[in-house]
């Protein structure tokens, strides 16, 4: 605590955690008086917030211990009790007990999962993320009922199943060893072909102009493309070694661009 005194904390990256963890807390508040949309978007403009702190931490070079912790309390609130929160009261209250522990689930899951990153940091985390991070656990409940609200409504019948289903898997998938991609190697700042400015245009256009389909289906490729791209890299790359395969036809190619130099030099 002394040294904590004597050193002091960051404001500016630290205002901003506090800025998330205020969105959780409304989205709590927002949750008990039934207002499940609103609660979403507080969980969205929450993300928000946290990927911003950890960016300006970085920026300004502020980084400190004290910070990891208290974004990670703040995240255990705004991405682990409030859509945990939410999915419950919108949904899985039908299932009486098994909704509740749904609930408890999706919470310890989160508090493990953050719990695991301040561990692996500095180390396995600092490329990519091992599980499902809990802001993008939380992005794809939020955007499910904004989905439900303003686009599709699933019915009283889909709805919890759906729900119950999904909160159980997603609190296995942020305990889990599944590698999800960070994208802290994307680096905007350096030149990019035209093709990349172009595609981020359309992107942002569909985003307008359809914003709760386009924010639903990007939460919803982000999860399931951790748990499906392993497999599907490794049947391609065992499909790639197979007789036929692209290797063997590179191999090919490559022999007769050797026969076809041999014939030139004779000649």
């Amino acid at each position: 605590m002394q040294e904590l005194r004597r050193k002091g904390i960051y404001i500016i990256p630290n205002l901003f955690t506090t800025g998330n963890l205020f969105c959780g807390v409304f989205a709590i508040m927002s949750v008990f008086h039934t207002q499940y949309l609103t609660a979403a978007t507080a969980i969205l403009v929450g993300s928000i917030f946290d990927v911003l702190d950890g960016k300006l931490a970085r920026l300004t070079n502020t980084t400190s211990r004290f910070g990891v912790e208290y974004d990670s309390l703040s995240d255990l609130v705004s991405f682990g009790i409030a859509p945990g929160l939410l999915a419950y009261a919108w949904a899985l209250q039908p299932y009486g007990r098994l909704g509740w522990m749904g609930l408890f689930l999706y919470i310890v899951c989160g508090a493990l999962r953050l719990a695991r990153f301040n561990v692996q940091v500095s180390s396995v985390e600092s490329t990519d993320f091992i599980g499902l991070p809990t802001p993008a656990a939380a992005i794809l409940v939020a955007t499910m009922v904004m989905f439900d609200g303003n686009v599709f409504a699933l019915g009283d019948a889909v709805r919890p199943a759906l729900t119950l289903a999904l909160i159980y898997l997603l609190a296995f998938l942020m305990v889990s060893n599944i590698r999800y991609r960070s994208f802290k190697g994307l680096d905007l700042r350096d030149r990019k072909p035209f093709n990349v400015l172009v595609g981020f245009i359309l992107a942002f256009m569909v985003l307008v102009t359809i914003p709760w389909i386009m924010l639903f289906t990007l939460s919803a490729l982000y999860v399931f493309l951790g748990i499906l791209e392993k497999p599907f890299v490794a049947l391609y790359r065992k499909l790639d070694e197979q007789p036929g395969g692209r290797a063997e036809e590179a191999s090919e190619d490559d022999l007769e661009d050797i026969e076809d130099k041999n014939i030139l030099e004779k000649n």
